[in-house]
């Protein structure tokens, strides 16, 4: 379908409410009330009853029904909807705007506006601020243009014949899987934020229903589409360091309420335009503070995953890709200093042991491997090939081999090889994996039918899980051993009930 539609048939596809082009081709001496043109061909009243009957009926039905549910012509405009105006929401919304047959007529989210200044996406966010921005850039080049606000996600899938192709989901983490979920079974194509979900049993079902719905799905993981990631792994895999012994993976973040001792037992007055009980969605609402949001939501367990969750998906990524990790047989997690069981720690250092990884340049040699994790300024020790005087960066990942080190950049960044002369015996590494032409790029080009996505649902929910399973053994304080194909932690039953979320009645997982 997709080799004809740039042909007579994405004519047809231009816009679903009204006429194809190939109507307005033809004139009519005898009504002027039908479409006319003045070039091209003409048919007389007979001529257009007599071929009325199947083009009449093009000129009216969905352009999705002449390529089945979810067809989009690859020179058609992808209408997205923003689903969440928060800082991270209006960045994604700007990568948008780079694309040119983007375009956003939809911003839903809960809160009028953010006053952003004290967090370093600074400036406002919100359904009103970000709208502005979209109406305003998209106006440039379409006069016309309007960008509607929404409150409700809910209210815009349910809405018939909304032009909506896509949704990019940038809530709070509770929030993804409700969303992502309701989307895909609506036939859209979606764009999730990292985590791709609150909870492993989330995860499953999202990756389920992607499968199920055959939708375009990317994670937000915007490393996996760097290019310096990719090298990393054919680094790996042309055996520059050896045998990978080791992976050790470090971010300096903690928490945002670096004071706050417990979660806050006091109210405060709500912001003028926040709907706090749509905000909170499948979680029963506590009194609104801004200890919650915007932005240090992440410090909770009820709406957020902490440190880890904010950065396991980026920076777990070139581990799970490069070594061809399933998943963990057993995890644990240390915090740095005491801990409120409903907070996310300053720190914490922990492990993850996986029994076969892939690692070297043999690709049927797999052996056991331990990825270590640590947040809050904690890191591994400086490996004995660095050179003098070089350290380690604030951030990044570590890959010990039985020849040399990589040290690697968060979030997909440049490898270093070590020792130097080390890079000499190496000599140049072929390429070979496939470049990406951009995060965003890539998704918007798997929903015209052209390739996947790089971080399609699929991967997204394995490295969500991983990471989420950091997440488990650091809540339950235990080490925990886990049953993948059972989805089961088999050592600890407080433990195995963190798989699973709890959901306030009305907004049960679909």
């Amino acid at each position: 379908m997709e080799q004809r539609s740039s042909n007579k048939l994405d004519r047809f596809l231009h816009d679903e409410f009204t006429f194809p082009k190939a109507i307005l081709t033809m004139t009519n001496a005898d009504d002027s009330r039908l479409p006319r043109r003045s070039d091209g061909p003409t048919l007389n009243r007979r001529q257009w009853l007599a071929a009325g009957g199947a083009i009449s009926a093009a000129a009216i039905v969905p352009r999705h029904v002449l390529g089945g549910p979810r067809f989009v012509a690859p020179s058609d405009k992808i209408n997205v909807a923003l689903v969440g105006a928060g800082g991270r929401g209006l960045q994604n919304a700007r990568e948008l705007m780079k694309l040119s047959d983007v375009r956003i007529p939809i911003v839903v989210d809960p809160a009028q506006q953010w006053d952003l200044k004290d967090f370093y996406y600074r400036g406002l966010a919100g359904r009103e601020p970000v709208r502005q921005i979209i109406e305003t850039h998209f106006r440039e080049n379409e006069p016309g243009f309007q960008c509607r606000g929404l409150a409700d996600f809910r209210e815009m899938l349910a809405e018939p014949n909304n032009g909506i192709d896509a949704i990019l989901c940038a809530t709070p983490d509770h929030l993804h899987a409700t969303v992502s979920i309701a989307a895909m079974k609506a036939g859209k194509h979606v764009y999730c934020e990292k985590p791709l979900t609150h909870n492993v049993a989330e995860a499953r079902r999202v990756a389920e229903v992607a499968r199920e719905s055959g939708v375009a799905t990317q994670m937000g993981n915007q490393g996996h589409s760097r290019d310096t990631i990719r090298e990393t792994c054919e680094l790996i895999w042309a055996g520059a360091i050896g045998d990978v012994q080791a992976v050790h993976a470090w971010v300096p973040a903690t928490r945002w309420n670096k004071g706050m001792q417990a979660p806050p037992t006091d109210s405060q007055p709500l912001p003028a335009g926040l709907d706090w009980d749509l905000w909170c969605g499948p979680r029963v609402p506590p009194d609104f503070h801004s200890a919650y949001a915007p932005v240090a939501w992440r410090d909770f367990w009820t709406f957020g995953c902490g440190a880890m969750g904010d950065f396991g998906c980026h920076d777990l990524d070139s581990a799970v890709w490069a070594l061809d990790l399933g998943m963990p047989t057993s995890v644990e997690m240390h915090a740095a200093g005491n801990t409120h069981p409903d907070m996310a720690p300053w720190g914490e250092i922990g492990y993850f042991d996986f029994s076969s990884a892939r690692v070297g340049k043999d690709p049927n040699k797999r052996s056991p491997i331990r990825v270590h994790w640590y947040s809050g300024g904690l890191k591994p020790s400086r490996p004995t090939q660095l050179p003098h005087g070089t350290n380690l960066p604030s951030r990044g990942v570590l890959f010990i081999g039985s020849e040399g080190v990589l040290v690697c950049g968060g979030a997909g960044g440049p490898a270093d090889l070590y020792p130097v002369k080390r890079r000499e015996a190496v000599g140049q590494v072929p390429q070979s994996l496939p470049r990406s032409a951009g995060h965003h790029r890539d998704w918007i080009d798997a929903i015209k039918g052209q390739g996947s996505a790089s971080s399609e649902f699929h991967y997204g929910a394995k490295l969500t899980e991983i990471t989420l399973l950091g997440l488990v053994a650091l809540r339950s304080r235990e080490r925990i051993e886990y049953d993948a194909e059972a989805m089961k932690v088999t050592n600890s039953d407080p433990a195995d009930q963190l798989l699973h979320g709890q959901y306030r009645n009305g907004w049960e997982l679909a």
